[in-house]
């Protein structure tokens, strides 16, 4: 995709052109040339229905938003990639003649550009060298997917400079999928990384997890008069890995037992049935996660077709029972290793308090840290912000509008 810089960024150009010329002089700086480089451009996502479905190939509702990590990048003939952050002082550096798997690099984004480059190969593109220096707008760690974003960003670069554009956007998703699975160790599901490149407001059903189905919604909760908001409690995502992958880990077991690999296969009647017999080999809460799981995909194809017929009132009781299942089935508002620190509950509980009748709101992505949604009227935008940052901190509160565009080329 190559997308017109004044169409992708036309609600706040002046801004956006100060950032790309930010860019352009870091790049010639930390890379010592003159050269012009091209841009880049890959969005955050946010996570509408399914909460931690889709590692269990169920369906999603997800829209790529207006905060996105852009590169300013130039080829180079050695093979080496040369990525330097503007958010961190190290930067990395990439031979694509060796892709094995490093141990050192594990859980860092070193790993992701060599695993991407991995998968590239492996389907048959090609790979070569680059410098790049990115900035971000998605907060790392808010449960906007800056690590989904970083990565369809990579891929987005290799596509355009070595493969002429023509590696379509869910190949571009499933490569960086693997890029953090395999090598970064993070067993994600393909929400993100999907709801970055392909951008948009979308339906997703990951039952045939190669052919993925994907319907566009034309939804903007502006035309219902509410804003979409996410608050970012602060938590860490950090050193969380082992709660994220505790929850496909428990579910798998489940699906396992029935001699199937995800619980999308398994029938959950049958599921119902055995929940005794179940309770006592896997425990109470891989039990309750799996009950979730069939509420939740159930519920996230109720929000695609509340949406699709403009019934915004019905969509509003799903999202809060979904909302409500992630609390008490799925667990994930809070880490089990530090339950004194629960942001997430705590920014649930004040949204209910004055949204309720009115509004909705869930925990959001990953869980354990991070962020929350809500839906919020628009006349009680102010209020919501007020007594949200009371709380969490002036800017907590990020009012977001959907993008279009996915991982994409910029042309100025």
């Amino acid at each position: 995709m190559i997308v017109k810089f004044n169409e992708l960024y036309k609600d706040n150009l002046a801004n956006q052109e100060k950032r790309f010329q930010y860019i352009t002089e870091k790049f010639k700086e930390f890379f010592k040339t003159d050269a012009e480089p091209e841009f880049f451009s890959a969005p955050g996502r946010t996570e509408v229905g399914g909460n931690h479905t889709d590692h269990q190939r169920g369906a999603v509702v997800t829209a790529s938003i207006n905060l996105d990590i852009v590169a300013a990048a130039c080829k180079r003939e050695d093979g080496i990639i040369v990525l330097k952050s503007d958010e961190y002082t190290k930067f990395d550096e990439i031979d694509t003649a060796d892709l094995e798997i490093k141990e050192k690099e594990v859980e860092k984004s070193a790993s992701l550009i060599r695993g991407i480059c991995k998968g590239l190969v492996d389907r048959g593109y090609k790979v070569g060298g680059f410098n790049a220096y990115t900035i971000s707008s998605v907060l790392k760690g808010s449960g906007l997917s800056s690590s989904a974003a970083f990565e369809v960003l990579v891929v987005t670069i290799l596509n355009h400079f070595y493969n002429d554009g023509l590696i379509d956007p869910v190949t571009v998703a499933q490569i960086a999928q693997f890029a953090e699975n395999v090598y970064f160790g993070k067993p994600s599901g393909l929400l993100d990384q999907m709801a970055s490149s392909i951008g948009g407001f979308s339906a997703i059903d990951f039952e045939n997890k190669a052919e993925p189905k994907i319907e566009k919604i034309d939804f903007d909760p502006a035309k219902y008069g509410y804003d979409l908001c996410v608050v970012d409690t602060g938590g860490s995502h950090a050193d969380l890995t082992f709660e994220y992958a505790a929850i496909p880990g428990e579910m798998k077991k489940i699906a396992a037992h029935y001699g199937k690999e995800v619980l999308r296969e398994v029938d959950e009647e049958k599921f119902m049935a055995d929940i005794k017999e179940l309770r006592a080999l896997f425990g109470d809460r891989a039990v309750l996660r799996a009950i979730h799981f069939f509420s939740d995909n159930k519920l996230a194809k109720l929000e695609a077709e509340a949406l699709k017929s403009e019934d915004f009132e019905t969509f509003k009781s799903y999202v809060i029972k979904s909302g409500k299942s992630s609390l008490q089935r799925l667990q994930n508002v809070f880490s089990s290793v530090n339950p004194a620190e629960q942001g997430l509950t705590l920014a649930l509980s004040i949204s209910e308090n004055i949204l309720e009748g009115k509004g909705a709101w869930r925990v959001h992505g990953g869980g354990f840290a991070g962020t929350i949604q809500a839906y919020v009227p628009k006349d009680l935008t102010a209020e919501y912000k007020a007594a949200i940052e009371a709380v969490f901190g002036e800017g907590t509160c990020h009012i977001l509008s959907v993008r279009s565009a996915g991982g994409t080329k910029i042309e100025k």
